[in-house]
């Protein structure tokens, strides 16, 4: 909350990136006491590191996000610890929307949102 990676958005830096799922894996957010999960995405030639969100969130969504799904990730890029990182929005599979921030970047599981 209140961080670059809490908020999550940068209007400036906000695209779509469409690919398969290569891996879901989960990462150490504040030295180990909370993970969050990313995604890495395969779109053509390049593999983008994507996070989604904390992994007790992603894990309690009734849409899974898995290895060779087609996916299309609405995400920006931040700075985050002194180095860049693309945090998602929402994450589109098929007809299903995993949605995991709002258009002002503020994340879904805060509690603040109405979703």
């Amino acid at each position: 909350m209140g961080t670059a990676y809490g908020k999550g958005r940068n209007a400036k830096t906000t695209q779509t990136v469409s690919g398969e799922v290569i891996s879901i894996g989960k990462i150490s957010l504040m030295r180990g006491v909370i993970y969050g999960a990313y995604a890495i995405v395969k779109t053509g030639d390049e593999r983008i590191t994507i996070h989604l969100g904390p992994l007790w969130f992603i894990e309690d969504q009734k849409i899974k996000i898995k290895p060779q799904d087609q996916v299309e990730v609405k995400c920006s890029q931040i700075m985050y610890e002194g180095k860049p990182a693309i945090i998602a929005s929402e994450v589109k599979k098929g007809k299903e929307i995993l949605k995991l921030r709002d258009e002002d970047g503020s994340p879904y599981w805060n509690g603040c949102n109405n979703w």
